[in-house]
């Protein structure tokens, strides 16, 4: 009887012996404990819109030439005499080099159909020049000069600000104001305390904007006045968005 409930006592005072053993030969056991904390946090979003008008300080204007010809070689001297000639003169104008240039320049010949096979009768050539204009009491000007000297087509005036830098922050300001604005008043009305803003974002958006030319308002006559476009306003709007923790 005695041996029998011996046995266990022995293995067990063998297996913290030879536990011993271990620990004074190689080392302590390595024993870790991982500790995970969740918190469980309520959100809520507010908008704000922040904007800010101001008057452009840069026109862009693009002004071309399109001919056609019955070789390449015929429209490549118009395109390229007429398109120097209006780069020359734009120059005089007070236009910069630095603020001519080249948009596209495309050749493609035209066909004839009408005699059910596919016969080439000339060729097309178009160019445009993309023109900054800095001093927007010269955009008037700047057209008729590229007009008078050759170009025949003029796609479009847009006016912007150069520099929006300072615009943006002053619209970003008062977007971040009317957010803060909104939020302390939703959170008074619902009844929940406003925490730390955990979250930002923007849309930023001011794009120049486009004034479309006619073709045929290019043909004048003798007695018409010259080119009167305006600038008008630019907007330069941001929207934000802030995350608040609810307490």
């Amino acid at each position: 009887m005695y041996s029998k409930f011996a046995y266990p006592f022995v293995w067990l005072i063998a297996f913290f012996v030879m536990l011993f053993l271990y620990t004074r030969l190689v080392g302590p056991l390595p024993f870790s404990v991982t500790s995970v904390t969740t918190q469980k946090s309520t959100t809520f979003d507010v908008t704000g819109e922040g904007k800010i008008t101001a008057k452009p300080d840069i026109a862009s204007i693009t002004a071309g030439i399109q001919v056609q010809a019955q070789s390449v070689k015929a429209v490549q001297d118009q395109i390229n005499g007429v398109i120097n000639k209006v780069s020359e003169a734009l120059k005089q104008a007070g236009v910069d080099a630095k603020d001519i240039q080249t948009a596209n320049y495309s050749i493609f010949p035209t066909y004839d159909y009408g005699s059910g096979s596919q016969k080439i009768t000339g060729y097309s050539a178009s160019t445009n020049l993309l023109i900054k204009v800095r001093n927007l009491d010269n955009a008037n000007n700047v057209i008729d000069t590229a007009t008078n000297n050759g170009a025949n087509q003029v796609s479009g005036v847009s006016f912007d600000i150069d520099d929006k830098t300072k615009l943006e922050n002053e619209a970003r300001q008062k977007a971040v104001e009317a957010a803060k604005k909104k939020a302390a008043e939703a959170a008074q009305i619902a009844g929940f305390r406003l925490g730390r803003i955990i979250n930002y974002s923007e849309n930023l958006q001011g794009q120049p904007r486009p004034v479309p030319m006619a073709v045929g308002a290019l043909e004048k006559s003798a007695g018409d006045t010259r080119t009167q476009v305006e600038p008008g306003s630019s907007e330069v709007t941001v929207d934000i968005t802030l995350s608040y923790e609810i307490q």
